[in-house]
């Protein structure tokens, strides 16, 4: 072979091999899984619960897309992690100071101040602690931080009062001890550990007065009300509709997470709602964002093109006539908003509906005397929370409604199981007898 025709023999060769390579590259891209680390809080706490179900889901349906949920000390550390990059996604406070490098992908439910006071402190307000034994969350939660300026504005300060900062479940035992005389805490509506403490008959919830006032020196709170019966609904607890405060608990991630991985966690969070709701009820509260909505961060570009995957054109947008438009516009106004208004009362009233059939499983639960009575009762149970999720996929109940259903449904999961244990023992006591 002659000079050039070895140099076309290598040429040919390296080609090859080039493209060996290559392919082999995409290859093994195509089948790589990609993991993004989720900050979230303790494993005992809702974030951590909030963060396996996104996680759960999210594998099911992008196999090649691993969320690892992390432990972390709370929204402080989480905000500066996603920052930094020591973690591709976190999930935060709203009132969250912005760092660089952090958008956001989702508002996923309202987080509401929760000041509860022994039955014997005597404290009917926050305003009400000067010389008393606070416990709160550890520090560099976002329920420590949101403390501070909540009690400033009642004109106390430190040296007030004695804070004690300490895991959730510490603070709560304290309480009931009598080692603390309240305790101030940040969480969802509903949540299980605050529940049990309520219905201790130690404690009791206390509303947050001036929240307009509030509101002027702290704008990321909302205006929300815990409702009658939301702890228990028999000698309801709270006694009448209490007027708090909350701030939004929000999904962000660093700006250098690939787009389609943004879009893909975005896709399940809202269309696999049936899935999270499955494995933690509280992913109902989840809210569809409008893209220009002011979340305090700058929207994620796999946010937005998940938001932005349906919308039409410009000119198939503009294709209609200007003209007709208004015309009809008018008179669609006004039969629209009596159709929601009818829609709104429909999914209330049905609601309503399975609410008063937990109540009188309950009561039915509470006066089986035999476990076959009983099995039956919690198949009855779990029937009316399936077609309630159902009804909640097709909009026939309102993501509001179902968390208060959520309430009296784990009331009765609870009496079921009272009933069941009394029962066995009942029936053991027998036997031996």
């Amino acid at each position: 072979m002659n000079r050039s025709g070895r140099w076309i023999a290598w040429a040919i060769a390296a080609t090859s091999i080039s493209l060996g390579i290559i392919s082999v590259s995409y290859l093994l891209r195509d089948n790589q899984v990609q993991t993004l680390r989720l900050a979230t809080g303790s494993s005992s706490g809702e974030y951590y619960a909030f963060g396996q179900a996104i996680a759960q889901v999210t594998a099911n349906h992008y196999p090649k897309l691993k969320i690892e949920v992390v432990e972390s000390s709370g929204s402080g550390k989480n905000m500066a992690d996603v920052s930094s990059g020591a973690v591709e996604l976190a999930m935060v406070q709203g009132d969250t100071p912005t760092q660089a490098n952090v958008q956001a992908i989702a508002s996923l439910y309202p987080e509401m101040y929760h000041f509860i006071a022994s039955a014997a402190s005597g404290i009917s307000s926050p305003s009400e602690i000067k010389g008393k034994r606070i416990a709160l969350m550890p520090e560099g939660s976002g329920s420590y931080s949101l403390f501070w300026p909540l009690i400033n504005h009642y004109g106390l300060s430190e040296a007030d009062f004695t804070a004690l900062p300490m895991p959730p479940a510490a603070a709560h035992t304290a309480l009931e001890a009598g080692q603390v005389d309240a305790l101030f805490r940040v969480i969802g509506l509903g949540n299980s550990s605050v529940s049990e403490l309520l219905n201790g008959g130690k404690a009791r919830l206390l509303p947050i007065p001036q929240i307009g006032a509030l509101q002027l020196s702290q704008p990321y709170l909302e205006r929300v009300t815990i409702p009658q019966g939301a702890y228990r609904g028999s000698l309801p607890i709270p006694p009448e509709d209490l007027p708090v405060v909350s701030v939004s608990a929000l999904l962000v991630a660093n700006q250098s997470v690939e787009t389609e991985a943004v879009k893909a966690i975005s896709k399940v969070l809202y269309e696999h709602r049936n899935e999270l709701i499955a494995i933690n009820p509280r992913t109902a509260r989840i809210q569809h964002p409008d893209t220009n909505r002011n979340l305090g961060f700058p929207m994620h570009s796999g946010a937005i093109a998940f938001h932005n995957r349906d919308q039409p054109s410009f000119l198939v947008q503009y294709s209609e006539p200007i003209g007709l438009l208004v015309s009809v516009g008018v008179l669609l106004a006004s039969s629209l908003w009596q159709l929601r208004q009818w829609l709104l009362n429909r999914q209330k009233d049905r609601a309503d509906m399975y609410n008063l059939e937990i109540l009188k499983l309950i009561e039915d639960v509470n006066q089986a005397t035999q476990l076959q009575e009983l099995n039956r009762l919690q198949s009855k149970l779990m029937q009316i929370f399936k077609q309630v999720v159902v009804d909640l996929d097709e909009d026939r109940i309102s993501p509001e409604s179902f968390q208060s259903f959520t309430f009296p449904f784990e009331v009765a999961i609870s009496s079921v199981r009272h009933q069941e244990l009394m029962l066995s023992n009942r029936t053991v006591t027998a036997t031996s007898i």
